[in-house]
């Protein structure tokens, strides 16, 4: 991972094949913590609005299979910046500052204003895509 002001590498596990980068479509799996360790339950609040194919169930956590392209700031700049040189199977634990998150409008219920993060990152899946608009992904 590349050292950006604000985001900081907690844990890293590798993964295998290509890593990720911009352009390409990830499937990724997250839990969400604030920096004094409670967990934000944003997985089980989506997964109540999301079909059954995208919810998965791991050592008790809810998991929901998250689909972005990267680069196309899909999702906050911290987790955007986590995935990108990820691998498939790959997990990583950051730190995400404010700025790189919610800054100080938080999310209401959830996560307070200016909130610092602890997100954990798996990638589930990785599909590259050209740079064509019309381009089909190649697997």
């Amino acid at each position: 991972m590349r050292p950006i002001k604000g985001l900081e590498l907690l844990d890293e596990r590798e993964g295998t094949g290509r890593v990720a980068q911009k352009g390409d479509r990830v499937v990724y799996n997250m839990r969400l913590f604030l920096n004094r360790g409670d967990e934000v339950p944003l997985n089980e609040r989506q997964a109540a609005h999301l079909p059954s194919e995208m919810v998965r169930m791991e050592g008790g956590a809810t998991l929901i299979d998250h689909s972005i392209v990267l680069g196309r700031r899909q999702v906050i700049a911290g987790i955007e910046q986590a995935l990108i040189g990820m691998k498939v199977g790959g997990y990583r634990k950051v730190r995400i500052s404010p700025h790189l998150a919610y800054r100080e409008e938080g999310v209401p219920g959830l996560i307070p204003p200016d909130a610092v993060l602890v997100v954990e990152l798996w990638v589930r899946e990785m599909h590259e895509y050209s740079s064509s608009p019309t381009a089909r992904p190649r697997r």
